[in-house]
């Protein structure tokens, strides 16, 4: 009686201490937006690129981002080695306001506040005051680790040399600003106030919005 309850202490304590290691994954699993631990460190995917040359072994060609220091670095992983994947939740946000403590959100679930330093935020200079995002949290220490920004935001161009008249052609660009105090390239055409959408991912003019 004795050994069998203490058989299934063990199964319960290998249980529970897989359950809190990272899921181990293979290069065919990595998608942007994942995060892996590498050397301790825990980065998130930016992009990645599956390469098969035509000699020797296929890989992946990745930039991944340090959710500590929000610096990106090139790294490739050879194709079928295994990557330690952390488990992640995502939950939405709304942004609030910017101070000296860092970034301001607001739970949209619970209303619950949480402030982010600079190096955990995605393009803070395209961010506005009541911007939806998402922030990643470590599912098992529930903390966070970085935050995403929608793919586009619409904003309003608040400095431009006038635009020329009937000129639409989009491949001349001019520099703007729109209301987040942020530089752009806009074409020639578009003028203060009106509103474009910019991708967040590079910061590049997609396209007059009407109002």
């Amino acid at each position: 009686m004795g050994g069998d309850l203490f058989d299934l202490g063990l199964l319960i304590f290998f249980y529970l201490y897989r359950r809190k290691k990272n899921t181990m994954a293979t290069t065919s699993d990595i998608r942007n937006g994942m995060c892996l631990e590498i050397n301790g460190e825990i980065f998130t995917v930016v992009e990645f690129l599956h390469v098969k040359p035509g000699k020797g072994n296929a890989f992946v060609r990745t930039k991944i981002k340090s959710v500590t220091s929000g610096k990106v670095i090139d790294k490739t992983i050879q194709a079928g080695h295994k990557v330690d994947e952390v488990r992640v939740e995502r939950r939405k946000f709304q942004f609030l306001y910017e101070d000296e403590m860092g970034f301001h959100f607001m739970d949209n679930e619970t209303y619950d506040q949480i402030t982010l330093d600079s190096a955990m935020v995605d393009t803070p200079k395209l961010m506005k005051e009541g911007t939806e995002v998402e922030i990643l949290f470590h599912s098992e220490k529930d903390i966070p680790l970085t935050m995403e920004m929608p793919q586009y935001i619409v904003l309003e161009v608040t400095y431009s040399e006038p635009g020329l008249k009937g000129d639409t052609a989009t491949n001349a660009m001019k520099p703007a600003k729109v209301e987040t105090g942020a530089e752009i390239r806009v074409p020639l055409f578009i003028n203060e106030g009106d509103k474009v959408k910019i991708d967040t991912r590079s910061g590049d003019y997609v396209e007059r919005v009407k109002s």
